[in-house]
This record gives structure tokens, sequence and C-alpha cells, in this order.
């Protein structure tokens, strides 16, 4: 059985999804890919995990580093998996390209190259949105490029953990070192 519960964040609502253990999706209502976990019945209810991710949410949303998140359970192919699991050692105020993600993956399975693009459509299907920070990647020149909530949720976002209302990055804001 899957479970759902709306959360109302200071950018719009939002659905969380669970299985009862962990969360399985996290979305703006309306995003791309919106409910993409949510296949058969599902009912509306409150659990443990939920309680958890609101409570993490309430502090992200207050501008803190709300830390360790909830129990997550992913489910997609090994490339998807290897992408959603980079993008979780993500850095709270951290941001990461695109570019910096295929080097890491090339590197890890030795291979000689993988594509950014390949990169940024796995990025682009990560069902859990925020707690897996899919919204801390950038394009190659530090610009805000694809987020299945939008763009501007995507700067907001950004915002929250130091980057100016232009676009660029604050002195303060880090950009993880790769490799």
């Amino acid at each position: 059985m899957l479970y759902i519960c709306k959360y109302r964040s200071p950018l719009g609502d939002m659905t969380l999804a669970s299985n009862g253990e962990a969360l399985t999706g996290t979305w703006f209502d309306g995003q791309k890919y919106f409910a993409s976990t949510l296949t058969g019945v599902y009912e509306e209810t409150d659990l443990p995990v939920f309680r958890q991710a609101r409570a993490w949410l309430d502090c992200y949303f207050s501008g803190q580093n709300p830390g360790e998140c909830p129990a997550v359970y992913l489910d997609g192919s090994s490339f998807r998996m290897s992408v959603w699991n980079i993008l979780k050692e993500i850095p709270y105020g951290t941001v990461i390209t695109y570019g910096d993600i295929a080097r890491k993956i090339a590197f890890r399975t030795g291979k000689a190259r993988i594509a950014a693009q390949a990169v940024g459509g796995a990025v682009g299907y990560n069902p859990v949105s925020i707690f897996i920070p899919c919204h801390r990647v950038v394009g190659s020149d530090g610009s805000l490029t694809g987020y299945a909530g939008g763009l501007s949720v995507k700067g907001k976002l950004l915002l929250l953990e130091g980057m100016d209302n232009d676009g660029r990055l604050l002195s303060s804001f880090k950009r993880e070192r790769v490799l």
C-alpha cells in the first residue's frame, strides 16, 4: 500500500508519498513528473515518516540546514540510482554541475566518459525533490538550468541556502570540489 500527505510550503502546496516506512516521492503539486511513484491505490494518512518529513521541511523553509533527512526509498535504473546517490552527497549550501556528476560517475564506473545530458535526464526524474537535492545542480557556468518544479522554485530554494536574487552564487555559497 502507498500513502500520501499534503504539505503547504512557502513555495506552493506539496504532496509527499510513502510506502509506509520511507518517503518514495515529494513533489510540488503540478510539477513535471508529478506523482511518478504513485502507481496503484494509495490513501491519504499521517505516518511517522510524514511527521519527520514535515518537521524537516519546516526547518528547511525557515532557512536553516535541517540535517539528515527522513528515510527515503528510491527505485530506478542503475544509472538513475547512481545519479541520485550523488545528489544525496551534495551538502547544504553547495552546488555541483551536471558535468561534475558525469565525471564522478565515469570515475566510479571506470568509464571514459558519461554525457552530462544523460545526467540531466536522471536528475529531472528524481522523485524525492528537496530531500534528494536536485535543485543544487547547476549548469557548467553556474546558471540555473532544469528543474521539474520550475526554475523560479529552484532559484528560491537556492536563495534559502545562500544564492542572491540575481542568480549569482554568493561568495559563501560553495561549489563542490570534484575529483
